[in-house]
């Protein structure tokens, strides 16, 4: 079967976030045709394959779901490009995945290649699989490295962003419209605020040569009691995304600074920034053998996470990050070849 053969059969089994059940049956099925029971484990909706031979260990990890259907049918091929819901965010690189470890080179080369494919990436970060996975078998936190196949464009993409949710808050006083005087508007006390984080620039932060970018963005808005009632009370979201030079309390505190006009600032969710191992041997192969520009992940992904257990780790997928969630997303059929072709030798080399 080629890749684009299992990367079709991937995309027509649907697997939105919370429904990731049939494909993992579907992976897991295929995968016991090349490997023992005991080497193809499964917690939830996640599976963890492949050897345990004591070899140096490296993992191939993508995430199994999708984001909703938005209308899309079954894969459709055009013009060298296999579109469907997945196809870039990340089915082509759950086929990669797939292709390597049934590969019997890749299989008796000089590494434990362990491929893990979990659920619920896609939906709240409570609800993501590989933490568990991470905390059920430990044996996984000596990898010497993972790959996370998410769309990067066919670059290496060292490290990500981190982020954090917070909840802004002005507060003011009720009063009627036509007495504005009596009270105190609260979404017009919030404008000189508004207005600084319209201004703000991105501020590049050079990481061991990579370059991310500090971001504040306000991305949702709520106010008002009526149409003739002075607001005592406006909220926004504001999302911070923050270089790895910082830790999650740092970010934290940097971010209360910037809210310091605000009444309250409370934190809703948070996330690390991915450390960048930008000198680890494995990824310095790949990039001699892919000739893959290495850039900084301006974005949060599970190689964070995979860091915060102790595994360096990079982002590398056939994917378009710019098709991720796309109506019409699509991914370039060359590009699975060639994500195959460059991993293929670096696990074998």
């Amino acid at each position: 079967m080629t890749l684009l053969d299992t990367l079709i059969e991937l995309v027509d089994q649907p697997s939105e976030t919370g429904d990731e059940g049939r494909l993992c049956t579907q992976i897991a099925a295929r995968l016991l045709a090349t490997f023992s029971a005991g080497q193809v484990g499964r917690l939830g909706n996640s599976l963890v394959v492949g050897p345990r031979s004591g070899r140096p260990l490296i993992l191939l990890v993508g995430h199994l779901d999708t984001v909703s259907r938005q209308g899309q049918g079954r894969a459709r091929l055009e013009g060298g490009r296999l579109f469907g819901l997945g196809a870039a965010d990340m089915k082509g690189g759950l086929a990669v995945m797939i292709h390597l470890l049934e590969d019997p080179e890749v299989r008796l080369g000089h590494y434990d290649v362990v491929g893990v494919f979990y659920e619920g990436e896609e939906g709240p970060s409570a609800g993501n699989g590989l933490e568990p996975v991470l905390q059920e078998m430990e044996w996984l936190r000596a990898a010497e490295c993972a790959v996370v196949l998410e769309p990067s464009d066919l670059e290496i993409q060292m490290g990500c962003t981190g982020v954090i949710n917070a909840r802004v808050v002005f507060t003011g006083r009720a009063a009627h419209s036509a007495r504005p005087w009596l009270g105190e508007n609260a979404i017009s006390k919030a404008g000189d605020w508004l207005a600084e984080m319209h201004r703000r620039p991105p501020t590049p932060e050079i990481v061991d040569g990579l370059e991310f970018r500090e971001v504040f963005s306000v991305t949702t808005a709520a106010g008002g009691v009526a149409t003739n009632v002075i607001p005592p009370r406006f909220e926004v979201n504001l999302n911070y995304r923050f270089a790895p030079t910082l830790t999650i309390a740092q970010a934290e505190e940097r971010l209360r600074d910037v809210c310091r006009l605000a009444d309250i600032v409370e934190v809703v969710d948070s996330a690390p920034a991915g450390s960048v191992a930008v000198h680890h041997p494995i990824f310095t192969r790949l990039a001699q053998i892919s000739g893959a520009r290495r850039t900084a992940k301006q974005g949060w992904t599970d190689v964070a996470r995979l860091g915060a257990h102790g595994i360096a780790a990079v982002n590398y997928g056939p994917g378009e990050a710019g098709q991720a969630h796309q109506v019409e997303e699509g991914i370039a059929v060359a590009n699975l070849d060639e994500a195959f072709v460059n991993l293929r030798s670096v696990l074998t080399s």
